[in-house]
C-alpha cells in the first residue's frame, strides 16, 4: 500500500512505496520537527508541522509510487549537482563573480 502526505483529507504529495519514503521527503522539505520526548526517552521524537499526516493511500490512476521515489531521488541529486564547489564560493558562501 503506498503512502502520501495529507493535511486534513487533502492529499498534498505524490504517492510513495513506503511510509519511510514520505518521512524522508518531508524531512528534506523542512516539514519535520524534532520535539523533546516527554516520557524520559533518550531521543527526541519527530513530528510533522502544520497538522500534516502521513497516511496510506491509493495511487492516482497511472501513478507509479516506485517511479515517484526514483524521480524524487534523481531531482535531489540534480539539485545537489547544481551547487558550486566550495572552491568557487567566497567567505559568505555565495558564488564568486567571474570576469567575462
Amino acid at each position: 500500500m503506498p503512502y502520501a502526505l495529507f493535511c486534513d483529507d487533502a492529499k498534498l504529495s505524490k504517492s510513495y512505496p513506503t511510509e519511510a519514503d514520505v518521512w524522508k521527503l518531508a524531512r528534506e522539505s523542512g516539514l519535520v520537527t524534532d520535539v523533546e520526548a516527554k516520557d524520559a526517552r533518550p531521543t527526541p521524537r519527530r513530528v510533522l508541522d502544520n497538522d500534516y499526516e502521513i497516511r496510506p493511500c491509493e495511487a492516482e490512476p497511472g501513478e507509479c509510487p516506485e517511479k515517484n521515489k526514483v524521480d524524487a531521488r534523481e531531482e535531489k541529486d540534480f539539485q545537489l549537482e547544481l551547487k558550486p564547489p566550495k572552491s568557487e564560493l567566497n567567505e559568505n558562501h555565495t558564488p564568486l563573480k567571474r570576469s567575462a
